[in-house]
């Protein structure tokens, strides 16, 4: 699934960007050498963020 319709980003890129190390929709679009456009995604990008951040943190107790 597209999270990101104007660059082509898929959920798995956005994924793989986070796990690589992005924190903000900013490290994301840096990783693929593109930046937002309409920047609807960007709500999307953070929840994404946010839950990966908190399975970290569950896994780390």
């Amino acid at each position: 699934m597209y999270v990101c319709n104007c660059n082509g980003l898929r959920q798995r890129d956005v994924a793989l960007a986070i796990e690589a190390g992005a924190s903000r929709p900013k490290d994301i679009f840096a990783s693929h050498q593109c930046a937002p456009q309409c920047a609807k995604c960007v709500c999307e990008m953070r929840q994404m963020i946010q839950e990966q951040q908190s399975a970290f943190a569950m896994a780390a107790e």
